[in-house]
């Protein structure tokens, strides 16, 4: 029997690389499309000999995206951008390349179909993130409407870009700043049960045309997050309330940098609160159980412990 080929674009990210690592578990010929092949050699050896193959490719390359879904039964899509940069927009990246993706896969007969959105994506929005993530759902509902669709609140994980950059700045600088008191409440999820809930989404009928949304366990404040943090990496820290005006100001001057550690749209973000809602799908729909962030995070934050803010996070 032929294994399943599945193609899975931004397979070398945060999330999709966890990804290719359960599919490639199961069996599948997994096809990677990302931006820089060549530093995503790091997933061959996640499977066996020619089981993963990484091609050169970004969402916006139309006229090679045929090639890449060629032959596929199933499709991922993981792409996402958190700022803007050049010809990397939220509208490109989150809505028009995600509706082509959606629709060339109709197009070559692909069976299956997971996007990965993001929770809070909402047309009504004033943040451009949020606005631009609802409009992708929107258009790739419209072109594969059997399209399973994953919103997962903060991510986290060994190479996640939220608690990896809270310990950084808190080994070299006496003070942090909780946006808008610290108030916002987040429901971070396991890196691993999203990329479970995608294998789900692939492998079960019911989970067709459905929307999910992920999160962990627990609800956490944004203050209580920091503080675990803290108490994790064995730092002793002045927490500063920062009124959303005066975060977002700085923002503005962030944003300038190349790789801006806050920027104005998600100031907006953070003033709301990023939960499961009331009555949505969720992973236990799916038959898995959240991770409890306190299980994970000793795992990898332990670097921090011993000063090592400026190792790069393990592959």
């Amino acid at each position: 029997m032929r294994h399943r080929r599945t193609a899975v674009l931004g397979g070398s990210g945060f999330i999709g690389r966890y990804v290719v690592r359960r599919l490639a578990a199961q069996g599948e010929i997994v096809v990677v499309g990302c931006r820089h092949a060549e530093e995503a050699k790091f997933l061959q050896p996640m499977g066996n000999v020619g089981q993963i193959a990484v091609v050169n490719l970004s969402i916006g390359d139309e006229a090679l995206l045929p090639a890449f879904l060629a032959g596929s039964d199933a499709v991922v899509n993981c792409v996402g951008i958190l700022y803007e940069r050049g010809a990397q927009t939220f509208d490109l990246v989150h809505h028009t390349g995600p509706a082509r993706l959606a629709r060339l896969a109709r197009e070559a007969g692909i069976e299956r179909f997971v996007h990965i959105s993001a929770l809070g994506a909402d047309p009504r929005s004033r943040s451009a993130y949020a606005r631009s993530k609802a409009a992708g759902e929107q258009a790739v509902r419209d072109a594969f409407p059997t399209a399973s669709i994953l919103r997962p609140s903060v991510v986290f994980g060994a190479e996640d870009q939220f608690f990896n950059r809270l310990a950084a700045m808190a080994l070299i600088s006496p003070v942090l700043p909780l946006i808008g008191g610290g108030h916002t409440r987040l429901q971070p999820v396991y890196v691993g049960d999203v990329a479970d809930a995608v294998v789900r989404c692939l492998t079960d009928p019911a989970a067709a045309g459905r929307t999910y949304e992920l999160g962990g366990p627990k609800i956490y404040t944004f203050r209580e997050l920091v503080e675990l943090l803290l108490a994790e990496i064995r730092r002793r820290r002045l927490l500063v309330d920062l009124p959303f005006a005066v975060a977002e100001l700085q923002a503005r001057l962030l944003s300038l940098l190349p790789t801006p550690p806050l920027t104005p749209d998600q100031v907006e973000l953070l003033r709301h609160d990023n939960i499961v809602s009331a009555g949505a799908m969720t992973l236990e729909t799916l038959g898995l159980t959240p991770t409890p962030l306190e299980t994970i995070l000793p795992t990898y934050l332990d670097r921090f412990r011993r000063g090592g803010w400026y190792d790069r996070p393990p592959r």
